[in-house]
């Protein structure tokens, strides 16, 4: 969407009616998405990055005015979630039944070392799961995008959801990214990069936000929040193992995938919200995204 964003964007007017974001305090007790979900016992199927994305889309339902109906055909889901999450606890096991004579024996990992793992431990951790978890629970059967796992993929998520909405394949769209980044295998990953990342810096964290065109929310009667004024998507291959380029903006925290609705979030709804917000990004797989957010001053507003 590099050379003719501008025009792209101009008609139509692509709005948010929606905002959520959740990230939990490293060591707490997480978020739980039970009064969000169909079948109760689902939750067991659940992980970290699961809860987040359905409490996180649940709320930002609900800010839109679309909490409790069926979102049908007419509804996409455009997803990013981040790195593969797994606890020591739960590899030690499946490492310990793979050695042999003190190395690692892919024989017998295939023999019966990978069985070790708990059964239901898939469900928790593969990248798809959040989608299938917020698309049943909130009825989308819409077209879906999943990707994975840095920032700048939540940035082709973006694209893709102003795309649909442009072209008039669907009028909502569940933009969002989520994150398990405080557990042993994520942390491993991020200690061995150039120059490491300390899990300190990490931080578990989901977002969602929903877009419309502006005549599709006004005509529902939806609180526009904000309108998407810019949006450019492009690509510099560099070292996948390596920090982003040194013109990526620095932050203290990293929030994955999650890291652009939450900085609308928190700009738009705080206390002192922000008008005009611009978010840059340089992923360390190469995808370079930048937007620019115009808040809408809604009734009661004190800004």
């Amino acid at each position: 969407m590099d050379k003719d964003a501008g025009a792209a964007l101009r008609d139509p007017v692509i709005c948010v009616t929606g905002l959520a974001h959740e990230v939990p305090a490293p060591g707490g007790p997480g978020c739980d998405p039970s009064a969000f979900l169909k079948v109760k016992k689902s939750r067991k199927f659940m992980g970290v990055q699961d809860d987040l994305a359905v409490v996180c889309a649940g709320r930002a339902l609900e800010m839109a005015g679309l909490a409790g109906r069926p979102l049908g055909e007419r509804a996409g889901l455009y997803l990013a979630v981040g790195y593969i999450p797994f606890q020591e606890a739960d590899i030690g096991p499946v490492l310990d039944a793979s050695m042999e004579d003190g190395r690692f024996s892919m024989r017998r990992f295939a023999e019966g070392g990978y069985q070790r793992a708990h059964p239901l431990l898939t469900f928790k951790c593969l990248p798809n799961m959040p989608a299938y978890h917020v698309s049943v629970n909130f009825d989308l059967q819409g077209p879906y995008f999943v990707t994975y796992p840095g920032p700048g993929q939540l940035y082709t998520a973006l694209e893709e959801a102003v795309a649909a909405l442009r072209e008039g394949r669907v009028d909502v769209a569940l933009v969002g990214g989520v994150a398990h980044q405080r557990n042993f295998l994520v942390e491993h990953h991020f200690r061995r990069i150039e120059p490491p990342v300390p899990a300190d810096r990490l931080r578990d964290a989901g977002a969602v936000m929903i877009l419309e065109t502006e005549e599709h929310a006004r005509a529902r009667g939806a609180a526009v929040r904000g309108r998407l004024e810019s949006l450019s998507v492009g690509y510099e291959p560099g070292d996948i193992a390596a920090s982003p380029p040194a013109h990526a903006p620095a932050e203290a925290l990293e929030y994955g995938p999650a890291s652009l609705p939450l900085a609308l979030g928190r700009a738009w709804l705080s206390p002192r919200p922000e008008t005009h917000l611009r978010h840059v990004v340089a992923g360390r797989d190469g995808i370079l995204g930048e937007s620019t957010w115009l808040r809408s001053s809604l009734p009661g507003d004190a800004s």
